[in-house]
């Protein structure tokens, strides 16, 4: 039981990986708090938890939503322990053609989000003298993909605020990390094939460009964020853990 005892908020945990983060902390022993703003995935996934999750609906993008979504996580399980920032929306455009609206939402979501979670849950952890945050980010955090700004504008910065707040709050026992998905099979990502001709010829053409030749799985992410949540990475701080079979350091295919 790795996360015996504490508390976790899991942002954007109605499917895909918060889905697998959530079930994965539960199986270790936390209690977790499914902040989802998909009431009707959010409230499936925090039922077949049991006793051990309550779903609390959440936009992440609203400061007083995450707020009291923070006041509510206290209430049924005590101080948030662990924040894993998952939430976010995946915003794609030719950057002169893209509409302002979508620059607000993407920021709004994928870098705001994160922060309004995190001074949402940070005083309690600083007043018991210690916590996890785990930010979501993305191999966008450091790689760039054409005519898909401004997500990863976004998610370069997200990696900034992981490490602005590891530094500030280290000495108090808060650690700041965030962990950089590659490809995962995700909701998110058969969604995007299902825009092809050819839905399965897409996918396969993803597993082709891992070097293992196939893409993440969500629980494969889930693990690697429940270790850093946990008491077994505690020298572990402002750091990002890539989780993409290899890809972002492949020279050519």
């Amino acid at each position: 039981m790795r996360l015996a005892g504490k508390v976790a908020v899991v942002t954007g945990a109605g499917q895909g990986i918060g889905e697998a983060v959530a079930r994965a902390f539960v199986r270790e022993g936390a209690k977790v708090v499914v902040a989802e703003l998909n009431e009707e995935t959010g409230r499936a996934v925090a039922e077949s938890l049991g006793d051990a999750g309550i779903f609390v609906r959440t936009d992440v993008a609203d400061p007083a939503s995450v707020a009291a979504m923070a006041e509510e996580a206290a209430a049924a399980f005590g101080p948030v322990t662990v924040l894993v920032n998952n939430a976010g929306v995946n915003v794609a455009h030719e950057p002169l053609e893209m509409p302002e609206s979508e620059w607000r939402r993407c920021f709004a979501v994928d870098l705001e989000g994160a922060w309004h979670c995190a001074r949402a849950v940070l005083p309690g952890m600083l007043q018991a003298g210690g916590g996890s945050i785990v930010n979501i980010a993305s191999t966008h955090s450091f790689s760039i993909i054409p005519r898909f700004f401004p997500y990863p504008v976004a998610k370069h910065a997200l990696l900034g605020l992981t490490r602005a707040l590891a530094i500030e709050y280290a000495a108090r026992g808060v650690r700041v990390n965030a962990v950089a998905p590659g490809y995962v099979h995700t909701p998110i990502a058969e969604a995007w094939w299902a825009t092809f001709p050819d839905p399965e010829a897409e996918r396969r053409r993803a597993e082709r460009l891992h070097p293992p030749g196939r893409i993440g799985r969500p629980e494969e992410v889930a693990m690697t964020a429940l270790f850093l949540a946990s008491d077994e990475a505690p020298f572990i701080n402002a750091e990002c853990l890539v989780i993409d079979g290899g890809r972002s350091v492949l020279y050519h295919e």
